[in-house]
């Protein structure tokens, strides 16, 4: 054989591998999208099943009299707007280009303009549910991803030292990313708890009387976004250590002479040199935190009021308590299309970096 032959030989397995386990589930998914599906008839008759073809979709993401507006949601729609700003103004002052840019601006239209779609007079969302979850994931995501980057980035600053003790300290900081969600669930319920948690016992000795986290929908999210701000800090962390590690020593010298140091020299050297490992934390925890599920279902079991309810844990409801593979299924295409997007843009802001 040569080598291209071998090649595709060793390739095999993994191809073999990949497209049985990842390729064929995702089109035998967006095929069940496509059906009038019940899980439990199917089951036992698999002809129950009725080709319907895009109404799971209408079902799920429209409704009766949907209007759009300018105004519809002011303070989403003004975000959107900056965004767009944004993405204008430092493209021509040549801060941010390429990809980076047109992402940025590409959100910052579509924010606006989805926001502005709302169920008009006498009108109706068909899944009254699914938009408010939703908008809970986007505000958990929203949440969660710019308190794990910070932390984690001025973490990793300060630990950024080579002595013994800051490497323990990296250790402590990341060992929490080795432990199961069921473990971080249970840790922080407990840290939660009004009787016997840590938390309600520093608010008792400082005069407050305990707030009651996981039950009280202004603070159940709030709780969800902490735990998980603690237990994922640990691969950004390693990620921000590793580029903190290839800043070459010669930038912070020649900074130090013109009196660039501390602050200023963590504003106008390190954070510049970090701009390609700050995107991609950012967009793994983009994708990652979409996905989340076992905080929400073992903290709060999606309440108070679906407060905490997020798009993963309604796709495993409408899936298998409600037994609507049909719809979940089209529920878990468009949430495959958001991670699809970011992973695009993660794709071309790394290309663009290299070139």
């Amino acid at each position: 054989m040569n080598e291209t032959q071998s090649a595709y030989l060793l390739l095999l397995p993994f191809l073999l591998t990949y497209g049985l386990f990842l390729i064929y589930p995702f089109f035998r998914g967006v095929w069940i999208s496509l059906h009038d599906w019940n899980l439990l008839q199917v089951a036992f008759n698999p002809d129950a099943k009725k080709f319907v073809g895009f109404e799971n979709y209408v079902r799920v993401m429209w409704g009766r009299n949907i209007e759009w507006s300018p105004w519809a949601r002011p303070v989403l729609q003004a975000l959107g707007l900056l965004g767009i700003a944004a993405a204008v103004t430092l493209n021509r002052t040549r801060r941010l280009t390429g990809a980076t840019g047109i992402a940025l601006g590409l959100a910052g239209v579509a924010l606006f303009l989805i926001a502005g779609v709302y169920a008009g007079e006498e009108g109706r969302w068909f899944d009254r549910r699914f938009w408010p979850t939703v908008g809970n994931t986007v505000l958990f995501v929203a949440l969660t991803v710019p308190g794990v980057t910070i932390s984690a980035l001025l973490i990793a600053a300060a630990l950024n030292r080579e002595t013994r003790a800051m490497g323990l300290l990296r250790t402590l900081f990341f060992l929490s990313q080795v432990l199961s969600v069921t473990v971080v669930t249970l840790i922080w319920q407990i840290m939660f708890s009004p009787r016997q948690g840590l938390i309600a016992n520093i608010t008792e000795l400082s005069g407050g009387s305990p707030i009651t986290w996981l039950t009280d929908e202004r603070f159940a999210m709030a709780a969800i976004v902490i735990a998980t701000i603690w237990w994922s800090l640990g691969i950004a962390m390693i990620l921000f250590l590793a580029g903190l590690q290839d800043i070459s020593k010669d930038l912070f010298e020649a900074g130090a002479l013109d009196n660039c140091t501390g602050i200023r020299a963590f504003w106008y050297i390190t954070l510049p040199n970090l701009k390609r490992t700050i995107t991609l934390v950012i967009i793994l925890q983009i994708i990652l935190h979409f996905q989340v599920f076992g905080q929400s279902h073992l903290m709060t079991q999606g309440g108070p009021n679906d407060e905490t309810q997020v798009l993963v844990r309604y796709i495993y409801q409408t899936a298998f308590r409600d037994s609507e593979l049909g719809r979940a299924s089209a529920m878990a295409v468009f949430l495959f299309v958001i991670m699809g997007a970011f992973s695009i843009v993660q794709f071309l802001v790394g290309r663009e970096e290299k070139d």
